[in-house]
């Protein structure tokens, strides 16, 4: 990697959005504020998302541009008014990097595993958190995540700081006990207790995908996806027999679903 040519690329970049936000720049650009690139920041995410799970290296690189256009636009922002720039994130990450690998930086010895280094980190962090005067490791979780991996990144780090069952055969046991409280809530009708119950059976089933090494949102995210496939192939076989929802069985509609389904097992047959 040539150094000198990627700080001088990184400064045309600053200089560049520097002068979008300048007196002379874009009425869009100099309009933002942190608040109102907030969607920004969330769609380029989900885009970069979608890169990644195509393979596509071409837009990754495209989507990975516009996620740090995100960071040096808040930056510019911060800089303008004076609070920091985009020297000093860089520097505090930095810092945070070395910190977090003491076996890389400082000479301690090299954990055994990918498992021993998570918990070494969580440890570091439980550290900066208390030294910080933050209450709890779990409070910089983002409330704004997704719940489902909100939920298994607060469970992950939990976990890591030895609250955790001690194998996945008691999490099942959990996972049952659950089902029957749910099930006792909704016979009660009690709306409020049926929710509470709902949501400690979601939170176990977490903790079923994080022993099984799976995240629980990407893989309800490909449930979605294939359950919408399926369903919309109900539709274009209904459509092709000039039928509405309304005039249509369950039982034929479920025959279109089960054709989905084989359509899908031979299309991953051929490739």
């Amino acid at each position: 990697m040539n150094y000198q040519e990627t700080e001088q690329k990184f400064g045309e970049l600053l200089e560049v959005m520097a002068r979008l936000r300048s007196e002379a720049g874009c009425p869009w650009d100099k309009e933002q504020t942190h608040l109102s690139l907030k969607p920004c920041l969330l769609e380029e995410t989900y885009e970069l998302l979608d890169a990644l799970d195509n393979a596509d290296s071409k837009k990754l690189q495209e989507e990975l541009g516009d996620v740090l256009l995100q960071v040096i636009f808040h930056s510019q922002i911060a800089s303008e008014e004076s609070r920091f720039s985009i020297k000093e994130v860089i520097e505090q990450l930095t810092e945070k990097l070395v910190r977090r690998h003491p076996y890389v930086f400082a000479g301690e010895p090299l954990p055994e595993d990918s498992a021993a280094v998570l918990k070494q980190r969580m440890q570091i962090k439980a550290d900066e958190k208390k030294n910080s005067g933050e209450s709890s490791v779990l409070g910089n979780v983002p409330k704004s995540m997704p719940a489902l991996a909100r939920a298994q990144s607060i469970s992950r780090r939990a976990a890591h700081l030895g609250f955790e069952w001690p194998d996945i055969a008691r999490v099942w046991e959990k996972v049952e006990e659950e089902i029957h409280e749910l099930k006792e809530a909704a016979t009660s009708g009690d709306k409020v207790r049926t929710g509470e119950e709902l949501g400690d059976l979601l939170f176990t089933i977490v903790n079923i995908a994080r022993f099984l090494n799976v995240e629980s949102e990407e893989v309800l995210a490909r449930t979605v996806d294939r359950f919408t496939r399926r369903f919309q192939h109900i539709e274009t076989r209904l459509k092709q027999a000039k039928k509405g929802f309304d005039q249509s069985s369950l039982e034929e509609m479920d025959l279109f679903w089960e054709e989905a389904k084989q359509i899908e097992a031979e299309q991953k047959r051929r490739s």
